[in-house]
C-alpha cells in the first residue's frame, strides 16, 4: 500500500468512524427524548449531539455568576427596529398595562401585569450576556423565575418547551423544559438596581443565561407552553434557525 493510498485509508477510515458515531449517538439521543427541532439537514447529526450531551452533562448546571465588581461600567444595547406607537403609548404610561399572557397546556391560562409578577418571590442575578457576534457584557438581572410562574399557572407535566414571542413580530423562540424550569432562567423587569431600560429589553426581558443572548428575547408579551413545535413557524423551535441559527445555543 503507497503512502498516499495508506492516508486516504486512515482518513476515510476516521470519517466512516466518526460518522457512525454520530449516528449511533442520534439513535440514542433520539430513544432518550434528546433531539432538537432543527435536527435536519446536514448539520443535523452534530447539532443533536450537541444539545443531547449538554442536556445529559448540564440539566442542572448554573450559568457563571460575578461579583458586583465586575458588572460592566457600559453595557452594550443592539440596535432595535422601531417599536411602534402601541408600545410608545405603553412607554409613556410607565408601562402600567404592560401584560404577559400565559397559555398552551396550563390549568389556568393568565394575564400578568409586571405588578402581578412583582408578587411572586423575586431573584437577581449578575450574569453575561454572550452574543453570537462576538460581544458581551456583565450585568445584574432581577424578575421573577420562569418556573414560578409555570407552577403558578399548572404547567402540564407533559409540557416539553416554553414559547415566547416579542412585540417584535420577527422575534420569537423556545426553551425546553430544563431551561425553562431552571432557577436562573428570569422574566427579568430589572437590571443593575432599576427598572429594565428599554434599550436592553424593558419593560419584560426573558433571560436565558446558559444560552447565547438571541434567546434572552426583549419585549416579552407572551408565554406558550406546549408539547410540540409543529404548529410555531416551519416547526424548527423558533425563528432563529429559519435565518441559519441554532435552536439551541448552550453556552
Amino acid at each position: 500500500m503507497s503512502k498516499v493510498s495508506r492516508r486516504a485509508f486512515v482518513t476515510g477510515g476516521i470519517a466512516a468512524a466518526g460518522l457512525a458515531g454520530l449516528a449511533a449517538a442520534g439513535v440514542l439521543a433520539k430513544r432518550h427524548g434528546l433531539v432538537p427541532p432543527d435536527n435536519g439537514g446536514i448539520w443535523g447529526p452534530g447539532t443533536t449531539l450537541t444539545y443531547a450531551a449538554q442536556r445529559l452533562i448540564t440539566t442542572r448546571s448554573m450559568a457563571r455568576e460575578f461579583p458586583r465588581s465586575m458588572i460592566s461600567p457600559k453595557p452594550f444595547a443592539n440596535s432595535v427596529d422601531p417599536l411602534g406607537d402601541d408600545f410608545k403609548h405603553h412607554q409613556d404610561s410607565g408601562f402600567a398595562d404592560w401584560h404577559v399572557t400565559v397559555d398552551g397546556m396550563v390549568a389556568q391560562p393568565a394575564s400578568l401585569s409586571l405588578a402581578d409578577l412583582k408578587k411572586f418571590p423575586p431573584s437577581s442575578q449578575i450574569t453575561e450576556v454572550v452574543c453570537e457576534e462576538g460581544w458581551s457584557y456583565v450585568a445584574e438581572w432581577i424578575g421573577t423565575p420562569l418556573h414560578e410562574v409555570l407552577k403558578a399557572c399548572g404547567a402540564s407535566p407533559q409540557a416539553r418547551y416554553v414559547f415566547y414571542f416579542s412585540v417584535q413580530k420577527d422575534w420569537w423562540e423556545s426553551i425546553d423544559m430544563a431551561d425553562a424550569l431552571h432557577p436562573q432562567t428570569l422574566l427579568t423587569y430589572g437590571m443593575n438596581d432599576g427598572e429594565l431600560p428599554v434599550g436592553f429589553g424593558g419593560p419584560l426581558r426573558l433571560r436565558v443565561p446558559r444560552q447565547l443572548g438571541y434567546k434572552s428575547v426583549k419585549y416579552v408579551t407572551r408565554l406558550t407552553v406546549t408539547d410540540s413545535v409543529k404548529s410555531f413557524g416551519k416547526g424548527l423551535g423558533s425563528a432563529e434557525p429559519e435565518f441559519g441559527y441554532s435552536w439551541y445555543a448552550g453556552i
